[in-house]
C-alpha cells in the first residue's frame, strides 16, 4: 500500500516538473521621456515643413520673374515687328518713287545708279508689289462641263489608256523608240509651216533639215539621226503661231480624251490635224492606215507621260491642273512676244488686264 502511494506521489511530481513556467515582466513606464521624444519629432517635422515652404516661395518668385522677362521679350518682338513693317512700307514707297523716276527718265540712267555701278556695289532690286503677283483666278466659264469631261477622261484613262500604255511599255525599247521617232518626224511638217507663219525662218529651216535627214538617213524617221548631228527638235503648232501674233489663250477647256487645253489650243489642234490631212504625207492620214496610226500615236504619247489621275490625293486636283496648264501657256506666250518685239513683253498680269478677263489662276 505504501508502495502504491509512493508511486502515485512520484508520478505527480514528475508531471509538474515537465510543465514549463514563464514569467513576463512589463517594461518600465517613463512618460516624461516619451513626451520629450514626441516633442523633438514634432519640432523636426515643423522645421522640415517650413524649409519646404520657403523653397516653394522661392520657386514661385523665380517663375514670376521669368514671366515678367517673357512679357518684356514679347513687347520687344512686337516693337521690332512694327519697325519692320514700317521699313517695308518705306521701301515700297521708295520703289514706287524709283519706278516713277525711271519712267520719267527712260533714256538716261539715274546718277545714283551710275555711281553705284562705278563703285561696284551690288544693285538692289525694287520690292515686289501686289501688281506683280500672278492672278489667282482662272477664266473657266465652262467649269461644269469641264469637270464632267475631266472625270470622264479619268475613267477612260484608268480603263483603257493605262492598260494599253502598260502593255506598250513591255515592247522592246528599240521598237518603242522607232515608233516615237516616226510620229515625231511626221510632226516636223507642221513645224516647218508654222515657223514660216511665225516668221522664224531659222527654226523653220532646222525643222525642214530634220525632216529630210530623218526621212532619208533615218529610214522614214525610225531613227533620230538629226539630233546626233546637233539639230535638236523644237516642235511647234498653230496654237503657238496664234500666240505669236497676239491671240489670247481664251477660256480653259478640257477636251475629251486629250485632256487640259484652252480654246486657242483646241483650235490649234484642229488646224494642225487639218494641215496634216491636207498634205497627207505618203497617204498616212487618209484611208484605212490612218485608223491604225491614230490609236498607236495616242498610246505612244500616253506611255511617255507619267501623269496619273487622282494620284496626288488632293481634293483640288482639277484646280491645280487648271492653274499649272494656263500659267505655263501664259509664260510661253510672253516669251514668244518678247522674241517678236526684240524686247521684254508685257507681263502676264498686264496681259490679263489688257484683255479684260483674268487668264491665270
Amino acid at each position: 500500500m505504501r508502495f502504491v502511494l509512493g508511486l502515485g506521489i512520484l508520478a505527480i511530481v514528475q508531471g509538474c516538473a515537465s510543465q514549463s513556467v514563464s514569467i513576463r515582466s512589463l517594461p518600465p513606464e517613463h512618460p516624461a521621456a516619451e513626451n520629450a521624444a514626441a516633442m523633438e519629432s514634432a519640432a523636426a517635422f515643423a522645421a522640415a515643413t517650413k524649409a519646404n515652404g520657403a523653397e516653394t516661395e522661392a520657386n514661385a518668385a523665380e517663375t514670376k520673374s521669368n514671366a515678367a522677362e517673357t512679357e518684356a521679350n514679347a513687347a520687344e518682338t512686337k516693337s521690332n515687328a512694327a519697325g519692320t513693317e514700317a521699313n517695308a512700307a518705306e521701301a515700297k514707297a521708295a520703289g514706287a518713287a524709283t519706278k516713277a523716276n525711271g519712267t520719267e527718265t527712260k533714256g538716261s540712267p539715274a546718277p545714283s545708279e551710275t555711281g553705284r555701278a562705278n563703285s561696284g556695289a551690288p544693285e538692289t532690286l525694287p520690292p515686289v508689289t501686289p501688281e506683280d503677283a500672278p492672278s489667282m483666278y482662272t477664266y473657266d466659264p465652262w467649269e461644269r462641263v469641264n469637270r464632267f469631261t475631266y472625270r470622264f477622261n479619268a475613267r477612260f484613262d484608268e480603263a483603257v489608256f493605262l492598260r494599253a500604255a502598260n502593255a506598250y511599255r513591255r515592247l522592246p525599247s528599240p521598237i518603242r523608240s522607232g515608233v516615237h521617232n516616226f510620229f515625231g518626224n511626221l510632226s516636223e511638217v507642221d513645224s516647218v509651216i508654222n515657223y514660216l507663219f511665225q516668221w522664224r525662218l531659222k527654226l523653220g529651216g532646222r525643222s525642214l533639215g530634220r525632216f529630210v535627214i530623218n526621212s532619208t538617213i533615218g529610214i522614214g524617221g525610225l531613227f533620230d539621226v538629226a539630233t546626233r548631228l546637233k539639230l535638236p527638235g523644237a516642235p511647234t503648232g498653230l496654237s503657238a503661231t496664234l500666240a505669236k501674233w497676239g491671240m489670247h489663250p481664251g477660256p480653259y477647256l478640257v477636251i475629251p480624251l486629250l485632256g487640259p487645253s484652252t480654246l486657242r489650243d483646241g483650235l490649234g489642234f484642229i488646224g494642225d490635224y487639218g494641215t496634216s490631212y491636207g498634205i497627207n504625207i505618203a497617204g498616212l492620214y487618209r484611208g484605212n492606215v490612218s485608223w491604225a496610226l491614230g490609236p498607236v500615236n495616242a498610246v505612244d504619247q500616253r506611255s511617255n507621260v507619267n501623269f496619273r489621275y487622282y494620284s496626288t490625293g488632293s481634293p483640288f486636283e482639277y484646280e491645280n491642273i487648271r492653274f499649272l496648264y494656263v500659267r505655263k501657256r501664259l509664260i510661253e506666250d510672253e516669251g514668244l512676244r518678247a522674241k517678236r518685239s526684240g524686247k521684254r513683253a508685257k507681263s502676264t498680269t498686264q496681259q490679263e488686264n489688257a484683255v479684260g478677263e483674268p487668264a491665270g489662276q
